[in-house]
C-alpha cells in the first residue's frame, strides 16, 4: 500500500512535460518548423559525410578524413591573412583535436536536429560553432562580402536556436519521446 502511494507521489510531483503544441498552437507553423529542423540538421549532416567519406562535392576523396585529411585545418590554415581572428583560431583549433571537435559537432547537430531530440544542446553547439565561423571570416574583411555586418552563419545559428526552443522535435521527429524519458525529465536541458 505505501509503495503504491509513493509511486503516486512520485508521478504527481513530477515535473509535467511541456510539448510544442502548448508552444506552438497552429499546425501548418508546427510542420514548416519540423521541415526546417530537418532541413538544417541535414545541412550540418551532409558536410559531416562529405568530409568524412570525400564523395566529391567539396571534399575530393583524398582529402577524405578517413584518408588521412584534415577537415578543420584546411579551412583554418586557408583563411585570409587580413582576418584579425585567424591566427587565434588557427592556432587554437588547427590541430587533430579542432578536427576531432568540428567533425563531432557536425555529426552531433546534424543527428540531434534530424531525429529531433538533444535539440538545446545540438543549438547551443551549433550556434557556438556559428559564431567561431563567423567570427574567424569576419564578413567586412575580404572582396567576397556581400552584407558588410551578417553573412549565413547567423541564419544557421537562429534556425538551430528557433528549432530547440519552438520543440520543433515534437514534430515528425522523436521529441516527445525523449522528454517522457527519465534522464531528460530530471535534466530539462537535455531536451
Amino acid at each position: 500500500m505505501s509503495t503504491t502511494r509513493t509511486a503516486q507521489a512520485e508521478v504527481t510531483t513530477s515535473a509535467a512535460v511541456v510539448t510544442q503544441e502548448s508552444v506552438v498552437t497552429s499546425p501548418l507553423a508546427r510542420k514548416v518548423l519540423a521541415v526546417s529542423r530537418i532541413v538544417i540538421g541535414f545541412f550540418f549532416l551532409w558536410p559531416f559525410l562529405d568530409k568524412t567519406f570525400g564523395l566529391g562535392f567539396s571534399t575530393p576523396a583524398e582529402r577524405a578524413w578517413i584518408n588521412g585529411g584534415t577537415p578543420a585545418q584546411g579551412y583554418l590554415n586557408n583563411l585570409d591573412p587580413a582576418q584579425p581572428l585567424a591566427g587565434f583560431f588557427q592556432s587554437t583549433f588547427a590541430n587533430p583535436v579542432g578536427d576531432v571537435l568540428f567533425m563531432l559537432g557536425l555529426l552531433g547537430i546534424g543527428v540531434a536536429m534530424i531525429a529531433g531530440a538533444g535539440l538545446r544542446i545540438a543549438a547551443v553547439g551549433g550556434a557556438l560553432l556559428m559564431a567561431f565561423m563567423y567570427l574567424v571570416a569576419l564578413p567586412w574583411i575580404g572582396e567576397s562580402a556581400t552584407n558588410p555586418i551578417l553573412d549565413s552563419h547567423w541564419v544557421e545559428g537562429l534556425l538551430l536556436v528557433i528549432a530547440a526552443v519552438t520543440l520543433a522535435g515534437d514534430t515528425w521527429g522523436l521529441g516527445r519521446w525523449w522528454a517522457h524519458q527519465d534522464v531528460v525529465r530530471k535534466h530539462p536541458w537535455l531536451r
